[in-house]
């Protein structure tokens, strides 16, 4: 890749004209460091010593048309660049699924630790999208044996290539269906599954960012009138597909502790319990099943297609 040299000076007198046109400076910082390959850190120093010089990965060109197209007509910047950071992984990211978020990462810690002492077991990341909950997973429990679930077949192509490039020693298998049901041949095999399903609820859709709201997947947005219809039926299942003592870690709306909380134990779970965000706000629910076998007594009709 072709680097270009330029003057602090002159950089930052650019960064300055292209903010003047709008948007966010966290944003065209963002895509300083991500599409020009300038850390921020970096670009701090230039405003101590502007007399220094610096190398780009793009042209000044190539930076203000992406700068522009996200103006214009709001398409995230991760998907003009292609990709996104997450964790200690860059993701290869698209339209065709939700880009993920910094908070889910919080997901993955609190699921493994609760894994202290379990060498072995299969993980199940339902409505992988991106595959970013998968690939987390595959990278930190190389000889487990992982599961990837979407409906979308375009998800699960990109899904795909991201496994294969960040974990390509694990142990994982992808398949299309709806949450539990393409994994029934392991129904009450799972030690641990993670969630982070569409929880939007209706009159919140609207008022979401256009950057969100006409860029990224309904599918993978929308939860229904409540946000909850998707997490109803997750819930429904956990008690067949988890074995016993399984953990089940699942995402929600800023809004919804209670509720879901309330549905894990209306479904016969254990250990439930809710984990909070960077913010303080109460966005994961984690439940267990019971660790005896004669709790496997529910029917699969909750485990069926959405």
């Amino acid at each position: 890749m072709a680097l270009l040299e330029i003057s602090a000076a002159e950089l930052l007198a650019w960064r300055r004209l292209q903010l003047a046109e709008g948007g966010r400076a966290v944003d065209f910082d963002w895509l300083l460091d991500l599409g020009g390959g300038l850390r921020w850190s970096d670009l701090q120093q230039l405003y101590l010593d502007p007399r220094r010089s610096v190398l780009l990965e793009r042209s000044l060109d190539q930076l203000e048309m992406i700068w522009k197209q996200h103006l214009d007509h709001h398409i995230p910047l991760q998907h003009l660049i292609g990709y996104c950071p997450w964790r200690d992984f860059e993701l290869e990211v698209s339209a065709v699924a939700l880009i993920p978020r910094q908070e889910t990462e919080l997901l993955v810690d609190f699921a493994l630790q609760a894994l202290v002492r379990k060498p072995f077991g299969r993980w199940a990341d339902l409505g992988t999208g991106s595959g970013a909950l998968a690939v987390a997973l595959a990278r930190a429990l190389p000889v487990w044996r992982g599961h990837a679930v979407d409906c979308s077949i375009e998800a699960l192509a990109l899904a795909k290539r991201n496994l294969q490039r960040l974990a390509p020693h694990a142990l994982w298998q992808l398949h299309q269906g709806s949450w539990w049901e393409p994994l029934r041949p392991w129904w009450g095999e799972f030690s641990l599954v993670l969630v982070n399903p569409p929880y939007i609820p209706e009159v919140v859709m609207a008022q979401l960012e256009p950057v969100v709201r006409d860029h990224e997947p309904h599918l993978a947005l929308y939860g229904g009138a409540d946000g909850l219809v998707a997490t109803r039926q997750i819930i429904a299942g956990a008690m067949q597909a988890l074995e016993p003592g399984g953990w089940l870690f699942l995402e929600h709306h800023h809004d919804q502790s209670d509720a879901v909380l309330a549905l894990m134990r209306q479904q016969g779970l254990e250990n439930v319990d809710y984990k909070s965000d960077l913010l303080g706000v109460r966005r994961f629910a984690i439940a267990r099943h019971p660790d005896y076998q004669d709790s496997l007594n529910h029917g699969s009709s909750a485990l069926g297609c959405s």
